[in-house]
C-alpha cells in the first residue's frame, strides 16, 4: 500500500491528505486503491470525511496522464487497469458518509474528478480546475463518467472539448464547488461547516446522503414516497430524538 494518503482521526471526522507534492499531489493507480480502501471503511470510525492536498495544490490529475506504452493493449487489459479508478470514484458515492472536499491550487483530471464528487467542495478563490485530457488524446469518459450527476451536460462538454482550465468562481457556477472563500479563510470556512455537520446526528446526516445519491434517479413520484419513508424512520431514531445542548 502507498503511503502517500496520510489519514487522521480527529473526534468523529477523519481526514485524508494527498501527500506527494513533489508531483502536484498526483495520483497513482495504488494511491487510488489506498483512497478507495480508506472511503469504504471510513464509516466505522467516522461520521465525516475530509479530503484535502499536502502543500500547494488539491490533487493535480493521475501519475500516468499522458505516458504510454510502446504497445496498445488490449480492450479487456485496459478494462481491467482502470477499474481501480472506476471504483475509487464510487467509493465516494458509495460511503454512507459525508464527504467535504477542500481544495487549493489544481484540481486536474483526476483532481476535478474527486473534488466533483465529494458531497460538499469548498474552494479557495485561487483555485484551478481543468479536465485535460483531449490534450493528451485521451477521451476522458472516466472523469465524465465521475461528474455525470454533479455538473450540466453543456459545461461538462466545454471543459472537456476545450481543456481549458477554468477558476474557482467558474467551478461554482458549473456545479463543482459549493463555496468559494478567500484563501486565508479556507480552513475557518472549513471548520465552521464541520462543528455545523458534526452537531448533527449520524443517521440525518446519513439519510441526507442517502436521499441525494438515490431520489435523483427516481421518478417524481418515487422520490417523494422515499423521502417520505425516509423522513419517518430518520426522524424517529432515537439519535435523532436527543435534545441538543
Amino acid at each position: 500500500m502507498s503511503s502517500r494518503i496520510i489519514q487522521q482521526q480527529h473526534g468523529r471526522c477523519l481526514e485524508l491528505i494527498i501527500d506527494n507534492q513533489e508531483h502536484g499531489n498526483a495520483v497513482s493507480d495504488e494511491m487510488a486503491q489506498e483512497l478507495a480502501d480508506l472511503l469504504d471503511a471510513a464509516a466505522d470510525e467516522a461520521d465525516l470525511v475530509v479530503l484535502r492536498g499536502a502543500g500547494t495544490d488539491f490533487c493535480s490529475g493521475r501519475m500516468s496522464m499522458g505516458k504510454r506504452s510502446g504497445t496498445q493493449p488490449q480492450a479487456l487489459d485496459r478494462r481491467r487497469k482502470t477499474e481501480v479508478i472506476f471504483r475509487c470514484y464510487d467509493a465516494f458515492r458509495a460511503t454512507p458518509v459525508p464527504v467535504i472536499g477542500v481544495v487549493r491550487g489544481r484540481a486536474h483530471g483526476f483532481g476535478c474528478a474527486i473534488a466533483g464528487l465529494c458531497d460538499i467542495t469548498l474552494a479557495a478563490s485561487t483555485a484551478r480546475f481543468q479536465i485535460p485530457e483531449m490534450a493528451h488524446n485521451i477521451m476522458p469518459t472516466m472523469v465524465m463518467s465521475a461528474l455525470i450527476d454533479r455538473v450540466p451536460a453543456k459545461e461538462l462538454a466545454y471543459l472537456v472539448y476545450s481543456s481549458r482550465e477554468i477558476d474557482a468562481a467558474a467551478a461554482q457556477t458549473y456545479g463543482l464547488v459549493s463555496e468559494v472563500v478567500p484563501d486565508a479563510g479556507l480552513d475557518a470556512a472549513f471548520e465552521a461547516l464541520k462543528t455545523a455537520m458534526l452537531n448533527t446526528p449520524r443517521p440525518a446526516l446519513c439519510g441526507v446522503k442517502e436521499y441525494l445519491r438515490s431520489a435523483p434517479g427516481m421518478s417524481i413520484r418515487g422520490a417523494v414516497d422515499f423521502a417520505q419513508n425516509l423522513h419517518a424512520t430518520v426522524n424517529s431514531s432515537n439519535e435523532m430524538l436527543k435534545q441538543k445542548d
